[in-house]
């Protein structure tokens, strides 16, 4: 993963009273958590800018009072009206221990599906990965170019051989749907090795009747 460093300072008063006038001085609580014991602490709300805004994931190396710890951010909370940021709770990354992370999915190429006419559907953007910190990558890159028309990938077709994927082994990535405009052409589609239907039309100019089979001549029925 992509490194980042950020400083705080520790706090020693705890509770939402205590919570509110930190973040009027333009701090954001935070909790340090996973490691021998939890630690709390301050952090001016522009240092995340890059670190939750980003579409990757980050091992933060966290000074609290000059002690640096490595962690990742495990949850963040936002204000339902201002967006402004909340509470942050960091996981201290310890060596030889696996963590569990959220880890943004980057596509890559042009679906088969797409240039037919469909539409490109991406149901997991963070796939949830455990692993050793230093296999855990920054992003997940996955090609598509060779789905076509009504396909998915579900995560059960993810492979790394240094991370385990956590998330449902059934629940669709992404898929490639069928529009409006791409409906016609797949039903019109051949299937492979299959001969084509054609259907004939009349000449231009040619008489109706021309491209209608004649029609046999019924005999009189005969008189008793």
């Amino acid at each position: 993963m992509k490194t980042l460093s950020i400083k705080g300072t520790a706090r020693k008063a705890t509770g939402t009273k205590e919570a509110i006038l930190t973040r009027r001085t333009g701090l954001v609580p935070c909790t340090l958590y996973g490691g021998k014991e939890q630690v709390f602490f301050n952090v001016e709300e522009k240092q995340f800018a890059k670190l939750l805004y980003s579409p990757d994931a980050y091992l933060v190396n966290v000074d609290i009072d000059g002690k640096a710890t490595q962690a990742i951010v495990q949850e963040a909370q936002f204000h339902k009206v201002t967006d402004h940021i909340m509470h942050v709770d960091f996981l201290e990354a310890v060596p030889g221990k696996q963590l569990t992370v959220k880890v943004p999915l980057v596509t890559h190429g042009s679906p088969v599906g797409v240039k037919m006419g469909g539409k490109l559907q991406v149901k997991l953007r963070r796939l949830t990965v455990k692993g050793l910190v230093n296999d855990i990558p920054d992003h997940i890159t996955l090609e598509v170019g060779h789905i076509k028309l009504g396909e998915s990938v579900l995560v059960k077709d993810m492979k790394n051989e240094k991370i385990k994927f956590l998330d449902p082994a059934n629940s669709a990535v992404l898929a490639v749907r069928t529009t409006r405009e791409a409906a016609p052409a797949a039903a019109g589609t051949a299937a492979v090795g299959a001969a084509p239907t054609v259907s004939a039309a009349p000449a231009a100019g040619a008489p109706a009747a021309a491209a209608a089979a004649p029609k046999k001549e019924e005999k009189p029925a005969a008189k008793k």
